[in-house]
């Protein structure tokens, strides 16, 4: 069983493909609670489209550099990053690396620059549009587009939330999950009503969520209560393969594709893809 699920991952003949959008998907992975799988969700969902057809940037705007590392892309000192699209306007298409070993994917990495963009945008023009306005005017159009945002909503964020159409929510199954999300809705509302008006939180997913426990249940149902059908069925569960990953510079689709985490980032994947195209483009 699992080596088939791994030969269903990997796809190396190409044979089995997701739906693409008709229209790209720009997805800002946002939570400002840390370590609740924001980078994990963006490099691994957008490996598992990758491998499955669909053309895929990730777009690393936390200062840690992690989604980069994630994907094996360089990101020491020096590498030409996002901080140069966002001060010196440098094109998206000079700085964006292709992820070795996974066709479709490319990767705009962020250096510890990075850091000091959040004071040094304050004083430029049309702040909040900078990735917005890099994106649009990128040569080539992608799938999907995944944005991976800093553990806070600064002004990173909020450029984030300018660029996307679609918010994707990861939440931990954990007690305090759920403080902070209305703050974070209430930004992204702020958003929507003064610079971003096609903005929509339109994917929820559990991440770390361990089925031996009562609360990762009674989190599971108070967040499916709230959100509804926003909340997808696939659930990531709690799995050493998806924590060893980053440390070999993979993902876990590529480092152990027959894992559970693997599995229920391409069932996460496939659903998003499902979704996308029954909704004609947006989910």
């Amino acid at each position: 069983m699992e080596a088939l699920r791994a030969v269903q991952i990997l796809n190396p003949s190409g044979e089995i493909t997701m739906p693409r959008p008709d229209h790209p998907r720009v997805l800002c992975v946002a939570n400002q609670k840390g370590g609740v799988g924001k980078t994990t969700t963006t490099v691994n969902l957008a490996v598992a489209l990758a491998l499955h057809g669909n053309r895929v940037l990730v777009v690393d705007l936390d200062p840690q550099g992690n989604a980069s590392t994630g994907l094996n892309v360089p990101h020491h000192a020096g590498v030409p990053d996002v901080y140069d699209c966002l001060i010196d306007n440098v094109p998206l298409s000079e700085v964006a690396q292709a992820v070795e070993g996974i066709p479709n994917l490319w990767c705009v990495p962020a250096t510890i620059d990075l850091a000091g963009a959040e004071i040094e945008l304050v004083s430029v023009v049309a702040r909040e549009s900078r990735l917005a306005r890099a994106i649009a005017a990128h040569p080539e159009q992608f799938d999907y587009v995944f944005i991976d945002c800093p553990p806070s909503l600064g002004l990173l964020t909020v450029n984030a939330l300018c660029a996307a159409q679609e918010v994707l929510i990861p939440i931990q199954c954990e007690y305090y999950a759920l403080e902070g999300l209305n703050q974070l809705i209430n930004n992204i509302n702020l958003v929507r009503q003064h610079l971003n008006p096609t903005l929509d939180v339109s994917t929820i997913l559990l991440t770390m969520y361990d089925r031996r426990t009562r609360l990762a249940d009674a989190v599971e149902q108070d967040v499916r209560n709230h959100f509804g059908t926003k909340v997808l069925n696939a659930v990531i569960p709690r799995n050493v393969r998806v924590s060893e990953a980053p440390s070999y510079g993979q993902s876990v689709m590529t480092y152990d594709p027959g894992s559970r985490g693997a599995t229920s980032y391409f069932e996460a994947a496939l659903e998003i893809a499902m979704r996308g195209v029954n909704t004609g483009g947006t989910a």
